[in-house]
């Protein structure tokens, strides 16, 4: 009985150690560069957004789609607004169209001229 005990011991530990590598290897990034088939579809690989909504959501124009009807959600119900405005974690919401914002004026030269038109070095 004591080696029927170890040897179904040592088939649950083996189980158990296969789970645990399936697990990790569901959980964890793969390495850069790999191409295995688990990595996330349209080849956007670990970058950050992945899914497609939310890559469209954080184009230019899905933040303009979004910010009007946020928009129209504020002038058609406003205390609904507030409640909604109230769940959001509103500072990091804060830094990333900060972020966002200057992004695009470092992007825009501030005479409107393009200086590379005029000869001049960028």
């Amino acid at each position: 009985m004591n080696q029927r005990d170890e040897a179904a011991r040592q088939q649950i530990l083996v189980r158990l150690a296969d789970s645990r590598a399936e697990i990790r290897r569901l959980l964890e990034p793969p390495p850069d560069g790999s191409g295995e088939a688990g990595s996330a579809p349209g080849g956007a690989g670990g970058e950050f957004p992945r899914s497609r909504t939310m890559q469209m959501l954080m184009s230019g124009r899905g933040l303009g789609t979004v910010g009007a009807v946020l928009g129209g959600l504020v002038i058609a119900r406003p205390a609904l607004a507030w409640k909604l405005l109230r769940l959001l974690p509103t500072s990091a919401v804060a830094r990333m169209l900060l972020v966002r914002a200057m992004a695009g004026l470092r992007g825009k030269n501030p005479s409107g001229k393009d200086p590379e038109a005029n000869g001049a070095a960028p």
